[in-house]
C-alpha cells in the first residue's frame, strides 16, 4: 500500500528524517558520483534524495504514483513534479539516463508492470537504483518511519526481482544503522553509528540500496520465435554462462 505524500514529507520534515535522508544520500552519491549531463528519474517519493542532482543534472523529474498523490517540488522555482500511473509511465522509450526508485517496491502492488514501464523509458546503458527498507534491520519493524510500511526485502530478493525483469544488479550499498529514535543524543551520533555499521554490522542497515543495468540481450531472446532460439547454439552458450553468474 502507497503512503500519503504528507506522512512522507512531514516524516523527512522532522529531525529523525533529516537524519535517515542525508545517511542514505551520502550512500547515493558514492554509487552515483557524477550526474552532469545525465536525465534523471524519480519514482516514489525521491525530493530528498534528487534535490544532490538537481543542479548538475540535464534534466529531473520526479513522478509520485497517483494513490500516492503529489506535491510541488522544489519549494521554489520551477516545478518537476509530476503525478502518473505507475504501470503506465507518461514518458516515450528511452527517455531516461539514469532511475531512482524510493518508497516504491515495498509499495506497489504492480511491481513486475513497473519495472517493465521503467525497463522501456530507460536509455539503453542507463542505470537503475533501488532504495528499500532491509528486512533484517530495526527500522523495518515500527511502524512510525516509512521504512516501516510495506513490504521489506533482503538483498538477494532485491537482485531476484530485478534480474526477473531484465535488469543485471551491479553494486550494493546500505545506509541507516543509527536506531529510528527521536532522542536527540542519539541523533547527534548518526555519524559514529554509521562508521560502525558499515564496518561491523552490514546485515542490519536499515535500508538496501542496489543499482541495475538494462539487460538489452533478454529483451531480444524474449521476443524471438521458439525454434528460432533453439537454431542459434551461440545464444543458448551465452545464456549457460548467464545462469552461472553469482549472486
Amino acid at each position: 500500500m502507497w503512503q500519503d505524500v504528507l506522512d512522507l514529507r512531514d516524516f523527512y520534515d522532522s529531525p529523525l528524517g533529516q537524519v535517515a535522508q542525508r545517511q542514505i544520500r551520502r550512500q547515493l552519491r558514492k554509487l552515483w558520483t557524477e550526474l552532469r549531463g545525465q536525465r534523471v528519474l524519480g519514482l516514489g517519493f525521491t525530493p530528498p534524495y534528487l534535490r544532490a542532482f538537481a543542479q548538475e543534472a540535464e534534466r529531473v523529474v520526479a513522478l509520485m504514483p497517483a494513490p500516492m498523490g503529489v506535491m510541488h517540488w522544489p519549494s521554489e522555482g520551477r516545478n518537476l513534479s509530476i503525478i502518473g500511473s505507475e504501470t503506465e509511465l507518461p514518458f516515450s522509450d528511452l527517455s531516461f539516463d539514469r532511475i531512482l526508485l524510493a518508497h516504491t517496491f515495498e509499495a506497489s502492488e504492480h511491481l513486475q508492470p513497473l519495472l517493465r514501464e521503467i525497463w522501456r523509458v530507460m536509455a539503453d546503458g542507463g542505470r537503475l537504483m533501488v532504495i528499500a527498507p532491509n528486512r533484517r534491520s530495526i527500522w523495518a519493524r515500527g511502524e512510525h518511519t516509512p521504512f516501516g510500511h510495506g513490504q521489506p526485502y533482503s538483498v538477494r530478493q532485491l537482485k531476484r526481482v530485478l534480474r526477473h525483469a531484465m535488469f543485471t544488479p551491479l553494486r550494493t550499498g546500505r545506509a541507516l544503522y543509527v536506531p529510528p529514535t527521536n532522542w536527540r543524543f542519539v541523533l547527534a551520533a548518526a555519524p559514529a553509528f554509521e562508521r560502525l555499521g558499515e564496518r561491523w554490522f552490514q546485515p542490519l542497515a536499515g535500508v538496501t540500496l542496489v543499482e541495475a543495468g538494462k539487460q538489452l540481450f533478454a529483451a531480444v531472446a524474449e521476443r524471438e520465435p521458439a525454434q528460432q532460439r533453439r537454431a542459434s547454439p551461440v545464444r543458448a552458450v551465452i545464456q549457460g554462462a548467464r545462469s552461472l553468474k553469482p549472486d
